[in-house]
């Protein structure tokens, strides 16, 4: 499978972001990707008021993106913020294009390092795996990286590989975090991770209001080992995955299996 990872620069205009869709998914196409993956937040940079901005799922901006993948035939992940009942908005991703027509709400929130996603965004609470070339995508959202249980939960429901997209913020050592957690990831689940994120602004104002990236999108083999990377700005990275080494990993490495067996032991113990 070829996929693409469009590490954009979204600014706080959903017009204008769903312009660089077209174009960073016009651009993946071209190159033979099957799989297009966009950071969180792509529809609004955070930083600015969120529920003023947000749409629902049949809105103009999803539409947007659906008639993109449509275009290109591809299947195009993205983030964008929808209403939520409470007033607040939902974090969410879709995922359409080339007979995928699904969506996820982030599960874990950031609240964290001074930051409190909470107040303005309503966490959701169902994994997600779609389908796509007859693969297993499980879809993660930033600071759920940070949550091993779900990427084990998304390869029990059939996950080979796993995508995060992410705001990432900034600060001493993010970066380092950020590729080391995917790295981690990528070893807990002998999975592939595909994580994209948000380029670091050129503006460091805009950088100082929230998470807003650092850029450092990374694709990790499921034996832990970066294939590709990318620096800080905005770029397209475009990458082939040898899906035969997920089994060979979970072969040799079999931490999954290893961890069924030990929860069982445990409660035959109790």
């Amino acid at each position: 499978m070829r996929i693409a990872l469009a590490q954009i620069l979204a600014s706080a205009d959903p017009t204008a972001n769903l312009e660089i869709v077209e174009d960073y998914t016009r651009r993946a196409a071209d190159a033979g990707a099957q799989l297009v993956l966009f950071p969180e937040a792509t529809m609004c940079r955070f930083g600015v008021p969120l529920a003023p901005i947000a749409e629902p799922l049949d809105g103009p901006w999803a539409d947007g993106v659906r008639t993109i993948a449509d275009r290109h035939g591809v299947t195009v992940v993205a983030g964008m913020f929808c209403p939520s009942d409470d007033g607040r908005v939902t974090n969410t991703l879709i995922a359409t294009g080339a007979g995928v027509a699904a969506h996820y709400h982030k599960i874990h929130l950031y609240d964290a390092f001074g930051f409190s996603e909470s107040r303005s965004v309503a966490p959701g609470y169902e994994p997600v795996v779609i389908t796509v070339g007859g693969i297993g995508v499980g879809l993660s959202t930033c600071y759920d990286i940070r949550f091993p249980e779900l990427y084990v939960e998304l390869t029990k429901r059939g996950a080979q590989l796993i995508t995060v997209h992410a705001s990432f913020a900034s600060g001493p050592g993010k970066l380092e975090q950020w590729t080391l957690l995917t790295r981690a990831r990528a070893l807990d689940t002998t999975s592939i991770v595909a994580a994209v994120d948000q380029a670091y602004p050129d503006d460091p104002a805009i950088a100082a209001v929230g998470p807003t990236g650092v850029g450092g999108s990374l694709v990790a083999s499921p034996f832990g080992e970066v294939i590709v990377a990318a620096g800080s700005d905005q770029q397209l990275l475009v990458s082939d995955l040898d899906l035969d080494a997920v089994e060979k990993a979970r072969e040799s490495i079999a931490v999954l299996r290893n961890r069924t067996e030990f929860a069982s032991s445990v409660g035959q113990n109790r």
